[in-house]
This record gives structure tokens, sequence and C-alpha cells, in this order.
């Protein structure tokens, strides 16, 4: 067990001066919570479980090896970071209770709240974060959301195996306080801390369990629920943690995440009452569910990207930016949301999405021309390249969905119209997929997507600089990387702006990805859960949800 000082140590004098004469302090916002319930049990009138649809399984459970949406989803529930997301994707405290942020902007001073406690009744403390940032950069830990830290003093060197973990600019001034230091101004940095892998751990778990100190029964984690079940290809449960510093406000007692990859499969679930709310729907239902299940539909745009990418370190697109470009001048973006995804979703040419933060992304000169136009552009540059009459064969993988179905269809159909490619396609368990992804040598082009993690256009550019854990084409060009750096030192947002645009443009030249169209986030929510907030996020913590009899 880890020494735990009293929580009520102060400060140093030295610091005390530093927060009282040098820093501003932040006031975030509250989160809406809803009114007790009596004696922190279910009131009258209120059903006691949430059974929720998260589509795929969760590949992890350890926020440092955590990267889908659903296993994202789940550790929201079960853990708490300094800040959560509230409307609009605007970061509001939750384990922290109040913080304050240097002139410079360098230097950030969290104060964790008195009563967070573990789901075991011991208290949270700042080390238990201090712990949990230098493992996630550590490169033993090998994880791949590593990056999300960079901003933090000595974080790219750590990383890069050039300092020690122990080195990391963040430090627990008693139990109460953490103390973290940036190597550079980094304006949404308390919407990054809201990010599952920078959760707190509870390191003697870890130390007596080893990997296995995610397992069910084992799990220790600050959140409103624990997990009590894991039961793979079908559903998780969890608990309500009753050491939650704010237990009394939650109305659930347990809550049922069901994993499924057939979006048919969960509206037929949803139908006969086994659901109360849906990861998606499916894309042939979308007129169907508006016009028999009124009031239940919600869709609201979102901060993601659908892209195929490609696998920049072997044939046929290592080296070859001339045919990654043609294969995504001759996709017809505007059919497949009218068409083949037909929910809402808008055509992407750029990886961020219009409008982040007053954004606006370079779209390459290519959208502007019509599809004629573009198909002719595409084939002479494959003359010019010397590429056109050969025989190209490519392979498409995805992850087993009906949606992914039609639109690997269509792009093939469009790719084999346009320029004569004979594309093989391949669909895989989500969990293969991404194996096969990450050996890198196994694929040729593959389907992705990404979620904003905070709401700025780096936390999308970030997932093409060299050495980030989810730069899953390999894609590596040291101009990119440089104004990427520039940008994160930028403290004039107009100057920052004008970086980034400048690396979106250089990185859509050399298209390591073609992005295909923006989402809207797809949900059915039983009409007796109250709640449920549509946003650009598509982030719920189900402890403000609550369901009626």
């Amino acid at each position: 067990m880890t020494a735990r000082r009293d929580r009520r140590v102060r400060v140093t004098a030295a610091l005390a001066a530093l927060v009282s004469i040098a820093m501003i302090a932040l006031f975030a916002a509250r989160a809406p919570r809803p009114a007790s319930a009596p004696h922190g049990r279910a009131a009258p009138g209120l059903a006691r479980t949430l059974r929720r649809g998260i589509g795929a399984e969760p590949e992890s459970l350890d926020p440092a090896a955590a990267r889908s949406e659903a296993a994202l989803t789940v550790l929201r529930d079960l853990f708490e970071g300094l800040t959560e997301l509230g409307p609009g994707g605007t970061p509001i405290l939750a384990a922290a209770d109040h913080s304050e942020r240097s002139p410079d902007g360098l230097t950030y001073v969290f104060h964790l709240r008195a009563g967070g406690r573990w789901s075991n009744g011991r208290p949270v403390v700042a080390a238990d974060f201090v712990a949990a940032w230098r493992r996630l950069v550590d490169p033993a830990t090998g994880s791949q959301y590593s990056g999300l830290l960079a901003p933090v003093r000595n974080a790219v060197a750590i990383e890069a195996g050039r300092a020690a973990p122990s080195t990391l600019g963040v430090r627990a001034q008693g139990d109460s306080t953490l103390i973290v230091e940036l190597a550079h101004p980094t304006p949404y940095f308390l919407a990054l801390v809201a990010h599952p892998a920078t959760f707190p751990i509870y390191p003697p778990s870890l130390a007596r369990y080893g990997a296995r100190w995610v397992k069910p029964g084992i799990l220790v984690s600050n959140g409103a629920f624990v997990l009590r079940r894991w039961v793979f290809g079908s559903h998780l449960v969890a608990s309500r943690n009753r050491y939650y510093w704010h237990d009394a406000a939650t109305r659930l007692d347990r809550i049922e995440f069901y994993t499924a990859t057939d979006p048919e499969a969960e509206l037929r679930a949803y139908r006969a009452g086994d659901l109360d709310i849906t990861a998606t729907i499916p894309p042939d239902d979308l007129r169907w569910v508006e016009s028999r299940l009124p009031g239940q539909l919600h869709v609201a745009p979102e901060l993601a990207v659908y892209y195929l990418g490609f696998n920049l370190i072997r044939p046929p697109f290592a080296g070859n930016p001339i045919l990654r470009r043609a294969l995504s001048m001759v996709i017809d973006r505007r059919t497949l949301v009218d068409r083949v995804t037909a929910g809402g979703e808008q055509p992407a040419y750029t990886l961020v999405p219009p409008g982040m933060g007053g954004y606006q992304p370079p779209a390459p000169a290519y959208a502007r021309l019509t599809m004629r136009q573009r198909i002719a552009r595409a084939q002479r540059l494959l003359r010019k390249a010397g590429l056109a009459g050969k025989p190209l064969r490519v392979e498409l993988r995805y992850n087993t969905d009906p949606l992914h179905d039609r639109v690997a269809l269509a792009v093939a159909a469009m790719w084999r119209q346009a320029l004569g490619v004979d594309v093989r396609l391949r669909a895989e368990d989500y969990k293969v997929l991404v194996q096969d992804i990450d050996r890198a040598t196994d694929t040729e082009v593959f389907r992705a997507s990404w979620v904003a993690d905070y709401d700025d256009p780096y936390s999308f550019l970030q997932l093409l600089q060299s050495g980030f854990g989810i730069n899953l084409t390999r894609y590596s060009n040291p101009a990119y990387d440089a104004l990427l750096r520039r940008a994160q030192g930028e403290t004039d947002s107009a100057r920052r702006a004008v970086l980034l645009a400048r690396a979106e443009r250089l990185m859509l030249r050399d298209q390591p990805v073609a992005p295909l169209f923006f989402y809207v986030a797809k949900h059915l929510v039983n009409p007796r859960i109250h709640g449920w907030r549509d946003d650009v996020t598509d982030v719920v913590y189900d402890k403000y949800l609550y369901k009626v009899r």
C-alpha cells in the first residue's frame, strides 16, 4: 500500500504566494446535478437499471490502453478526471473542485475535492493522478494515447526515451493539490484532462494485480459506478459506487452496457424494450424510425470524421502521394452522404470539421470541381506518374457493420469505374481490424474514424503527427510536425489558426488519409430516460440520467 498523507496538508508558503499573487482563477462552471434522491436511494417512481448499447466490444478498460468510443463511454462512468465535458464540450470541474492558472498559461494548480473516494472507500489523492500520468507517458506502458499529454513539461522527451517518467511536469503538493507545469500554453488543456486517458489510477491495485487490475471484482475506480461483470460478446454490468463524492445525486443503481456490431440487432432489442439507449441506428431504417418512433430519435452533428487510411509503409501507397490523391479525388462524397449513409452526414474533404473554434479547414481545390472534372484530373495524374493502364489491385478492410459494408461497396465501385482499380473488400471483427492496422504489414487501405478528444482543431491534426500512437497510416512529414509544434506554442489565436491551416493543407497534399464524411450522432432514447443531452461531443455521463417507471 502506498503512503497516504493527511489531506489537510497545506501548500508551501512559496506556492501560496504564487497562487495568491500570480495566479488567475478559473471559474469553471459546475456540472448540472439532478436533485438528490432520499438517503442516496432511487426515489419512488424511478427505475434503477439503465440498459445502454455501446456498439463494439471494448478493447480494454485500462484508461491507458482504451481507444474505442465503446471503451471510453464505459470509462467515463467508472472513473472521474479532474474535469469532464459539459454542454458543447466546455470543460467543467469534476474530481477537482477548483483550479488556478498562471498568467503565462504554463502552470495549473488543481485542488481535489475533500470527499473524493475510491470505490473501496480510500481517499483519492493527488499522487494517484501523478502515478497515472507518469504511467501514460512511460514508453514501457505502450499507450497509444501517450501523446495526449504532450503539452506537459518533459512529456515528449519521456515518450522518446530521453527522460525518466519521474521528470514529467506534474507533482503532488500534499494529498489534495496537483501542480501541472506545461511546456507551452495550451488553451484546450482543461478539456484535455477530461479525457479518460488522464484519469487517476489506484496504485496499490496495479501493484498487486498487474494487468488484471481492470477485471470485474478487482477494478478500483473513483467514478459514479463500479464494474461488476463483463460477459465477453454480450454485456458489461456496473453498479452504483456508494463512495462516490456525489452519490446522493445519482439516480441509477445499475448500468448494463450491451455490445453489438449489428445496428439491426440493437434496433430489435430497443423495440422489444431490452435497451433504453442505442449506440446508433441502421442506415436503412432512419425514415422508418422517424415516423414510427416519434420523439425517440436523437440526431446531432458530431465532431467526428469517417476516413480511409492508406498504409504508407508498404506498396502500393508507400512513397506514392499521386496515387493516394487520385483515389481520394474520384470519391463522390455527395453521393455517399445523400444515397449511402443518408443520415444527415456532411461530405468531408478535410480532416478537421468546419467551425471548430473559428477554424476554417483548407479544402483542396478539387473539392470545387464537378465529378467529371475530378475524374479527368485524377486520370491525368496517373498518366503523368506512369501508372495509367497498369493493373492496380488494392484491398480495403473495414470492421463488420452494415454502414461500413455500404460505404466500402460504393467506394470500390467509384474507384473501379473512374480508374479501373480492382478492389478486394474484406470485413473483419473490430478487434481483428485494429490488430491488423497496428501490425501495419497486413493492410493496404482501411476504414477508420476519429472523434475529437476536445473541441480544438489540434485534436484532429495530432492524429497524423509523427510518433502519435494512433497515427494509423504511419504518416511522417517533418514540415507538418514543425507547423504543429509552432501552433502549440502560439498564444495568438489568429496566428495559431493560420499555422494549423498550413499544416492541414500540407497533409492533404500528401493525402495519407481520404476523409469521406463528418458524422452525425444518431441514438434512440427511451422516452422514460431523462437527462439525455444531444451534443457535438456525443458524450453523455450516465450519472446524470434517470429513468421513470
